[in-house]
């Protein structure tokens, strides 16, 4: 009699162990800088990715399914993002992840396109964070591509909707970095600005090499002399920390409209110098009404001793968590699918991937740079004290733009 008995054994066991079987891991590969002037923002934002992921698999979001995001190092170059891509695709990763530098996402969009159509069934989906060059989705839209961030001419629309109101901005100046991104910005300002008040005069515009000056000293003095009350800028990480520090030493009166000050090593470089001067246009603000996010935000400095900024990574997993348990899968093609017009909420609000471009459609906020209170500006940056005043939350429908994709899509 005992062997049946151990049969039984046997067969409860295997009853137990197969749902587990069925749990996979989700492997995205993180390709970013992490060394070099840019590795400060690259660091925090995997750190944001590998916070949010250990929060979605302790809480299930995707079934038994989990995530795990692992870092690579492109070093801001398009050129050692495609040797990284091989790499990550020869360890068997099916998604990848990149934001900083639209130059280095293009390259890998049209990597990941070639790639998928010589190798049917084994495609790559890129979760794109932060690279923001329109482009991205409207004349090299992919259907492997998926843009969490807003793009630049959504973030420009809003901007310059806020900014066009104050009647104290007559002259602008706009600066930006030399690639693909900060000429899409430089563009979408002039455009924007003679579209909504063509009485602006646009004083100056310059283009600087990306990640190179160490000194912007020089482009400060030519804003100070052209008279620009309002300087409008895309810049980020270094490049825009050491473009505020100039300006503060040069006691450059001018307000900032930017697009990244929030992110690392600015706060700091502005410190009390760009109260009420500072101003960016984002996704999210962590001190936005109701300060939804706020345990995601003191977890993070917790466990980091760094802020959380990177919205885009909580979207993210949030999507395709949802994607997945759709799915039935962790197949890239039908998640893809499955992540086509996907609606989800989001730290930001209700938010939506358009099928038509893979664009998310998503509010946008408005900040200024002043002295937590306690109330409505409750978390700080860098332990400045300091932290970001929501002036405006825009809804989706006033940043949105038409695209002129023409998505392809498998079979």
């Amino acid at each position: 009699m005992a062997f049946p008995l151990r049969a039984s054994i046997v067969a409860v066991a295997l009853t137990l162990i197969v749902p587990a079987s069925m749990a996979e891991t989700i492997k995205i590969a993180y390709i970013d800088p992490l060394s070099g002037p840019f590795a400060p923002v690259g660091q925090n934002i995997l750190n944001s990715f590998q916070y949010v992921a250990d929060k979605a698999n302790a809480e299930k979001w995707a079934g038994n399914n989990t995530f795990e995001v692992v870092g690579f190092d492109n070093k801001a170059s398009p050129q050692e993002s495609l040797n990284v891509l091989k790499t990550v695709i020869d360890k068997g990763f099916r998604y990848i992840t990149q934001g900083n530098g639209s130059g280095a996402g293009l390259a890998l969009m049209d990597a990941v396109n070639k790639y998928n159509e010589r190798n049917p069934g084994k495609e790559i989906v890129y979760l794109n964070h932060a690279a923001v060059d329109p482009d991205m989705t409207n004349s090299k839209c992919s259907f492997w591509h998926f843009r969490f961030d807003a793009n630049s001419d959504m973030k420009m629309e809003a901007l310059t909707s806020y900014l066009v109101n104050d009647k104290n901005v007559k002259k602008v100046y706009v600066i930006g970095q030399n690639y693909s991104f900060g000429q899409q910005v430089s563009r979408a300002a002039k455009e924007y600005l003679a579209r909504k008040r063509p009485d602006i005069q646009v004083v100056g515009d310059d283009l600087h090499p990306i990640g190179q000056v160490k000194d912007f000293s020089p482009y400060i003095a030519k804003i100070k002399a052209s008279g620009a009350d309002t300087v409008i800028t895309g810049n980020w990480g270094a490049d825009l920390a050491l473009l505020i520090k100039a300006a503060k030493d040069a006691d450059l009166k001018a307000n900032f409209f930017t697009y990244y000050a929030s992110t690392t090593g600015v706060p700091t470089a502005m410190g009390p110098a760009g109260i009420d001067r500072v101003k960016y246009v984002a996704y999210w603000n962590t001190n936005n009404e109701g300060f939804v996010g706020k345990d995601i935000v003191q977890g993070f400095k917790a466990k980091y001793k760094d802020d959380y900024y990177s919205m885009a990574t909580y979207s993210i997993l949030t999507a395709m968590s949802q994607a997945v348990k759709q799915a039935k899968s962790i197949d890239p093609v039908k998640v893809a699918f499955a992540l086509e017009g996907a609606n989800f909420k989001s730290l930001n609000g209700d938010v939506s991937m358009r099928k038509m471009d893979h664009q998310l459609q998503q509010p946008l906020y408005i900040a200024t740079w002043v002295k937590t209170n306690g109330k409505d500006v409750l978390f700080d940056q860098e332990n400045t004290g300091l932290g970001w005043k929501t002036d405006i939350k825009i809804d989706s429908y006033v940043a949105s733009q038409p695209s002129s994709c023409q998505m392809k899509r498998p079979g």
